[in-house]
This record gives C-alpha cells, structure tokens and sequence, in this order.
C-alpha cells in the first residue's frame, strides 16, 4: 500500500498541527513525560520554528517517515541522508526533490558505509529518523542521545534481549538531557483502535479474559546478491532474510498487533510459548534464516491468555487484526467495533484507516519537544519489541519463556557489536528442540 503523503505547503502544515495537536488529547495517544522546562534542546530553533532532521536508512519506509515527518509539523527540513547502501541514498536524494523548500540535502551531507550514522550525527540536525534494518536500533539510538539529538525511531527497536535492554538503558540519556524520542508505532495513533483501546482500558468488555491477533499475509520481498558489495553488505540490503538485521517477521511485521497487546494489558505477559517453523520459503540463500510462520501463546496472571499467530506464505487467507475478549464483551481493534456477549453492538467508531497515524506520531513528538515537554517512547517500544522477540526465541528453540528471565536472564545478541564490511553472518534455520535457549 503506497502511504506516501504529497507535499504540503506551509499554510496547510499549520492547519494540520493544530488537528493533530487536538488529536493528542485522545486517551491511548502517549501524553508527554517528564515536563522539562519550556526551550531545553533544539537550541538551533530558538526563536524559529525550525527542525532540521536527517534520515539514517534510505529505504521505502525512511523516505516515508521523512515524508510523514514533514508532513506533520510546520518548519521541518531534511538536511542530511545515510545509508549503508550508496544507491539507496542516491535514490533519496532524488526521490525527496519533490518536497520542495522542505528538502534542504546537499551532496556533502550524503553519507553511505557502515559508519554513515556517525558522520550524519555530526552534521547540523536536530532530530534524526532511524530507519535502518532493526538490528543497528539500540546501537545508532545510544549514538543519536549521545550526540544529542531527538529521535524517531521506526519499530522494532531490537532483534535480541541484549538489544532491547541495551535501547531501555540507553532511554536514560534522553531524559537526563530532555531529548524526544518517538516511536512508530503507528496503531497507538490509528483513531478507531486509540478508541476501542480506552474503551478496553476503562472496562467496557469487563475483566480481559483472552484474546486473538493476527498477521497473516503473504511473502515478504528478497534481493538478490549485488556486484561490488561485500557479503556482509549485500546482507544489509536483503536485510529482511536474516534473523540479525530484521528479527524475523515477527519481530519486523507483527510487533505491531504485539505492542497493541502490550498496550492493552498495561504489562508484558509472566510467560511466552511458540511454534513455528519454515513450510513454504524456499531454502536459498537469498531467502536467509527466518521462519514464515509463527504460533504464539502470551499468559498473564490468573491464566490469561492471548493466541498470536503470524505468516507469510503465498496463496493463503490474508488476515490482520485484533480481538480482545472479556467478562463482558469482545471487542474487535481494528474495526473499531465492541460487542457485548449477546453479540450486541455497544460502539463502533467512525473513524477509519491507517494513513493519519503515521503522520500524527510524527507530530506528537514535535508537538512535545516545542513544549518543552518532550515524549519518550524508547522504553514502550522496547518492551513490545522483546515481547516479539521472546515469541521468536521460544519457537526457534520449542521452549517456554517467563518475563522475568528474558528481561534479565538471557544472554542472546545475534547483532554484531562492530559491523564492517566482509563476509557476511549466515546461521541456519533454526531447528525446535535442537537449538539451544540462549
């Protein structure tokens, strides 16, 4: 689906920031934390409504969130582009000409190699979008705070446990220096599910006895292996194929029903258990390590369960969603729908579609920094994160998982702690009952 807003003049931004700030008082959307005083950070926008931002990771989705972040927010300029790849920071380059005025690159700040992160932080940004393969997030978000810079960051922000504390640890710098940090998660903004999630939350269907989700769609895209690149290279560019770069699609893909989950209970589950496997992703190498489908069980107290499922397999039902269940109805997220036990209607949103909500996460993190107030998301989306994670773990290895070990027990980090050019990291499919719980 092309989410790709068209450029809006400035006169029209203003309008659509004084929507969205409206939209922010909706119960599910995050409220600001913390109330630093009003002008800490973006020193360079003092007196103007300014944010310079630059983009690490040229993909689809990166120029999208420029596009979105421009979008949102009068004053934003993108000012610098990184990637590991070159021709995807070339590609950028071109294909964000048509944000006018708002696009503000210069061929010197283009910068591409595995160390593009580092020169683009040392540019003249105020803010950063990280959108590269998940694998690099905790390490290029420890970067940005420490340079100073506000931060979005596309989901999931880890692959392994050791990442995901790693990006928790690290949401500590954006307090101690009031740095905003976003998150895309973009059902947290989708109207019909914030309105069906507050309902949830304020006890609508009663005492939430269970659930369902679901992200069942077909195959994800490969690439071919690429002349001139190393390995390892070429691995970040078909970084969907590989455990380490992407956390396999249920890391990737169904970590969003996965972090409406975690919003709905208020909590991670006491235990995770899963099956999965490889039954129609052919064995190439192209085609990398991960699974195409996913079974997962998350239990909290009083044995309440929630069934996840996930695949991507060619030729089957196509299905995405959300259903939560309770004492006293069942309410489905995504339709923005809620039934009582007779199967009686008792809300249904007006509201439809996705597209907003990747605009609107855009502006309430710009919102909250021109506050003085700014969000931080980086905790939330960690959790949520490793809640996928922890489905992954459990089904590459047939083993049942608590909470409390994987948030400090496991030792797993499949990421490599210096990446650089050379051969490239090619493990196996996992195999259940074989592989070993780390």
């Amino acid at each position: 689906m092309d989410r790709t807003p068209s450029f809006v003049s400035r006169r029209n931004l203003l309008k659509h920031t004084a929507v969205a700030a409206g939209a922010v008082s909706l119960g599910g959307v995050a409220a600001a934390q913390g109330a630093p005083a009003a002008g800490a950070n973006l020193a360079s926008t003092t007196g103007s409504d300014r944010i310079r931002i630059g983009l690490i990771g040229c993909g689809g989705r990166g120029t999208g969130a420029v596009r979105d972040c421009v979008k949102s927010s009068p004053g934003v300029e993108v000012t610098a582009l990184a990637d590991v790849y070159k021709p995807r920071v070339d590609g950028a380059f071109k294909a964000l000409q048509g944000l006018k005025e708002a696009f503000q690159v210069k061929e010197d700040a283009c910068f591409s190699g595995l160390d593009c992160h580092k020169k683009l932080l040392e540019s003249k940004v105020d803010m950063v979008l990280l959108c590269t393969p998940p694998g690099f997030r905790p390490m290029h978000f420890r970067a940005a705070l420490e340079a100073g810079k506000h931060v979005f960051m596309e989901k999931p922000v880890a692959v392994d446990p050791t990442g995901a504390r790693d990006v928790i640890d690290a949401a500590k710098i954006a307090t101690e220096k009031k740095l905003g940090v976003g998150a895309g998660t973009c059902r947290r903004r989708q109207q019909n599910i914030v309105e069906t999630v507050n309902h949830i939350r304020d006890g609508m269907i009663g005492e939430i006895v269970g659930g369902n989700l679901y992200y069942l769609t077909g195959p994800v895209w490969v690439r071919p292996e690429v002349k001139d690149v190393t390995e390892f290279e070429w691995q970040c560019y078909n970084w969907y194929a590989w455990d380490w770069l992407s956390g396999d699609h249920i890391v990737e893909q169904h970590v969003h029903e996965i972090d409406l989950l975690h919003w709905v209970m208020k909590s991670p589950p006491e235990k995770i258990l899963a099956m999965g496997g490889r039954a129609t992703r052919p064995n190439t190498k192209e085609q990398g390590n991960i699974f195409d489908h996913f079974s997962v069980e998350f239990e909290w107290p009083n044995q309440v369960r929630v069934h996840s499922v996930c695949r991507q397999s060619p030729k089957c039902a196509h299905r995405v969603n959300a259903v939560i269940t309770g004492t006293k109805g069942q309410a489905d997220c995504y339709t923005g729908v809620i039934r009582d036990l007779k199967g009686e209607t008792i809300f249904a949103s007006k509201a439809t579609g996705l597209g907003p909500a990747y605009v609107q996460e855009h502006a309430d993190l710009i919102t909250s920094i021109r506050a003085g107030k700014p969000i931080n998301e980086a905790e939330q989306v960690a959790l949520s994160s490793l809640m996928a994670v922890g489905g992954r773990m459990s089904a590459y290895t047939g083993q049942e998982l608590s909470w409390k070990w994987l948030m400090n027990g496991s030792k797993l980090s499949i990421f490599p702690k210096d990446p650089k050019p050379g051969p490239g990291i090619f493990p196996p499919v996992a195999v259940p009952g074989t592989t070993k719980l780390v």
